[in-house]
């Protein structure tokens, strides 16, 4: 079965689909709010004045960039991160301690399977066995350009296991990675609930009024990818679900980068408004990127 929007009619559409849109944009929507959590998914406006997209952003661009290319080879990865990276050194909230050393400076990357952090005291970059958020967020392009379950898998793993090889790393990555995969081929909410559940032993049988109370910072995957799909799953339409993964707290421009990825995939329209709002905010190349995956994903 193919996605439903694999079979449109290419001079019938009147706008694009821009794949990877809706994670640009829960970043976005989600980076004042990092630091300064708002426990209400009613916050007006949507977009603040000083929201910007952070490095989950420029981090799934560069793996769009990836998947739209001739090349999809780990060391071809590794370039669009470091290439892109080097490109915006200095985006809103910064990059992430352990994923910054792997970036810039990777004769200082500590192995954090080890007790001791030891230094790799290594010129070269390698995994360093994280199981943090990073590997999640960047993972939504997997799902667009995967044709199968099995594609969006291994898509969703050689994302991650390049710098976070920890299980959970993997399994934050592959979970995204499916769930727009589904999402995108016309699958239900329940349907999807269950496979991701099923595959990866999530607990998804909760709702955002029962996780928000007491939900604080968590940068891990296992901690930050089932209250986003949750968000996904309450939410009636693309941009309920950007408010219900703010409105959670913690990590806030993660949440709803992994939310708005699957959400776009889902209900496939985006309202005209945000996309403008989107125009204003993000660099001419980071649309060029998504043109290009669009090519791969409607070819």
């Amino acid at each position: 079965m193919f996605p439903k929007s694999r079979s449109y009619n290419s001079t019938y559409m009147k706008w694009r689909y821009y794949p990877c849109l809706g994670a640009l944009i829960g970043d976005t929507v989600g980076s004042i709010y990092e630091f300064d959590n708002i426990k209400s998914p009613d916050f007006q406006p949507l977009f603040d004045k000083q929201a910007n997209y952070t490095d989950d952003s420029i981090m799934t661009i560069a793996v769009a960039d990836w998947l739209s290319s001739t090349d999809r080879s780990q060391s071809a990865l590794e370039d669009k991160l470091v290439s892109w990276a080097k490109k915006y050194p200095c985006p809103m909230g910064g990059y992430g301690g352990g994923f910054s050393r792997w970036l810039f400076a990777p004769q200082l990357l500590a192995d954090y399977s080890r007790e001791d952090m030891t230094y790799s005291r290594s010129l070269e970059r390698h995994p360093y066995n994280s199981w943090g958020n990073g590997s999640a967020m960047r993972a939504s392009a997997c799902g667009w350009a995967a044709y199968t379950f099995r594609d969006a898998m291994e898509l969703g793993k050689r994302s991650a296991e390049i710098t976070h090889n920890h299980p959970e790393g993997i399994k934050g990555a592959q979970a995204v990675a499916v769930a727009i995969w589904m999402a995108h081929r016309g699958d239900s909410k329940e349907t999807i609930r269950e496979s991701i559940e099923e595959t990866f032993g999530y607990d998804l049988h909760h709702t955002c009024d029962e996780i928000r109370p007491s939900y604080g910072w968590e940068a891990s995957c296992q901690g930050t990818v089932p209250p986003a799909l949750i968000a996904f799953f309450d939410s009636h339409d693309f941009e309920s679900a950007i408010r219900l993964a703010v409105s959670l707290g913690g990590d806030s421009d993660t949440l709803a980068c992994i939310t708005g990825g699957i959400a776009h995939a889902f209900y496939d329209d985006i309202p005209e408004y945000i996309i403008e709002e989107m125009r204003l905010r993000l660099p001419r190349e980071f649309w060029e990127v998504m043109t290009q995956l669009e090519s791969f994903v409607f070819k």
